[in-house]
């Protein structure tokens, strides 16, 4: 039987369109909707307390669009918020991003070394380090604050000298160090991937670049498939953003993390409070 409701993703704002970029990918016939709460973005500098309040505001409206499964593809908001929204929603699978990017590191990582770049919330909670030592204790992980890095991505300023020269004030400490050789960097943020070529030209091609989008896209489908949530029809799944401030930008900056440009009628103005 043909689960034709829609999946639910949400992020603070824009950046989580590159987990929809893969779920579209990995499921083309999947109908999803998007919230974006650009009214209070970005949740990297926002307390804990904060981050999960708007958290349960954000699953509380997508639940009322009847969504088959909730993916919290925001890391910050996965941080602190994934574990909450599995016990109140047991009925449908709740993904977030912490997880699935935890595993791609250790199974990427040849020498046991992951550096870890994200939100300061992210990085503060300690959410990427306990994941990957939950994996695999012996692993040693080096993280840095990057909140500069949303800013420069959602500006669209993703390639260029000065951009790298910026981008290696924060990178270099973590790979400087002559007693640790990370060869693995997970990209703990959402609107990190759009920086990726400008990044790994500051690391350099020894160090492998883990986007947690692709695997939060492979762990998704597979939740699907084993709940037989999957929509089996051959046809394009919709698409469908709300968004909670600045619908005209949000369709400007879009088209950075989808790879396509979206029509007006796609994107909604909503109140989530």
């Amino acid at each position: 039987m043909s689960d034709k409701r829609a999946i639910g993703v949400f992020d603070s704002g824009v950046g989580g369109l590159s987990v929809v970029r893969q779920i579209q990918a990995q499921l083309p016939g999947e109908n999803i909707v998007y919230l974006g709460d650009t009214a209070r973005v970005p949740y990297g500098t926002k307390s804990q307390e904060s981050v999960l309040k708007y958290t349960r505001q954000s699953a509380d409206h997508l639940l009322k669009h009847d969504v088959k499964a909730l993916v919290i593809a925001c890391n910050t908001a996965a941080s602190v918020g994934t574990k909450e929204l599995q016990q109140l929603y047991p009925d449908i699978p709740v993904i977030g991003v912490i997880e699935p990017g935890a595993q791609a590191a250790v199974g990427n990582s040849q020498n046991g070394e992951i550096a870890v770049i994200a939100t300061e919330s992210t990085v503060s909670g300690g959410s990427y380090v306990k994941a990957i030592h939950q994996l695999d204790p012996k692993t040693e992980v080096r993280a840095a604050a990057c909140s500069l890095f949303v800013a420069i991505a959602e500006e669209g300023w993703t390639e260029g000298s000065l951009l790298e020269a910026v981008l290696a004030r924060y990178l270099m400490p973590l790979f400087n160090d002559p007693e640790h050789h990370p060869d693995t960097l997970v990209l703990g943020c959402t609107h990190y991937p759009v920086l990726k070529s400008a990044i790994a030209n500051v690391v350099g091609p020894h160090v492998t670049l883990v986007d947690s989008a692709e695997t939060t896209a492979q762990v998704l489908k597979s939740s699907l498939e084993t709940q037989g949530l999957l929509n089996s029809e051959v046809s394009d799944g919709s698409l469908h953003c709300l968004v909670t401030d600045g619908p005209d930008r949000f369709a400007r900056v879009a088209k950075l993390f989808l790879g396509r440009e979206l029509a007006s009628t796609q994107i909604s103005l909503v109140d989530i409070n």
